[in-house]
């Protein structure tokens, strides 16, 4: 069973996704938090498998929390998909940096919840291609850089396509479909990009896709 955490200062969002997300017969919503601090202690408490974190919260906030769960300092860190609306890119960035695993929208569809929720536990990113387009037009520029090098080992010339793929905001299935590769291969290209370049997601990947002159 895949035990999730809800954090959100909405009592309706809370209840929305509570109802998408226990409709599934794998997963179970282990508790409900208001505020980060309040996520932080339930989830040091109830060891989740996933939390969903809402960015703006009173108190501390959830890019405070999700550095203290999923952060380089957590002792065993926390697969955190955050919670996001198109007026918060600025603070999306902060919660990249602080290990993010996911990023949805609060309209997103009830399939992309559960999948985000699943891709999380399993070691995946899951990325709404709406986010990752907005963010590439907020953050391709050198006031925010990737801090991402290039990679001892260099990318292949496959890999090259996958990354330019993502970067330009598809899905796993669109990138399979445009090279004509399974869904598994798509996924074990990423997963290698990612380690090559020490990066935490497929944002960041598309943020040094561009900054790197591979979209031009």
């Amino acid at each position: 069973m895949l035990r999730v955490l809800i954090a959100d200062d909405q009592e309706m969002v809370r209840a929305g996704l509570r109802m998408i997300l226990e409709a599934q017969p794998d997963i179970e919503v282990v508790g409900e938090a208001a505020d980060g601090a309040e996520a932080i202690a339930l989830a040091t408490r109830l060891q989740p498998d996933v939390c969903l974190m809402d960015i703006r919260m009173p108190g501390t906030d959830g890019i405070t929390a999700t550095r203290a769960l999923a952060g380089p300092e957590a002792a065993e860190p926390l697969a955190v998909v955050i919670i996001t609306t198109f007026d918060l890119d600025e603070y999306v960035y902060g919660a990249i940096q602080a290990g993010a695993k996911g990023f949805l929208l609060k309209d997103a569809s009830a399939s992309f919840v559960i999948d985000a929720v699943r891709a999380a536990a399993s070691g995946d990113a899951l990325i709404s291609p709406a986010i990752t387009t907005r963010l590439l037009e907020h953050f391709t520029d050198p006031q925010h850089p990737t801090q991402l090098a290039d990679p001892i080992d260099p990318l292949t010339g496959r890999e090259e396509e996958v990354l330019r793929a993502l970067a330009r905001g598809l899905t796993n299935a669109e990138i399979g479909e445009e090279l004509n590769v399974s869904l598994s291969t798509v996924k074990s290209h990423i997963n290698t990009i990612l380690t090559k370049l020490n990066a935490r997601n497929r944002v960041e990947l598309a943020i040094w896709a561009h900054q790197s002159g591979r979209m031009t």
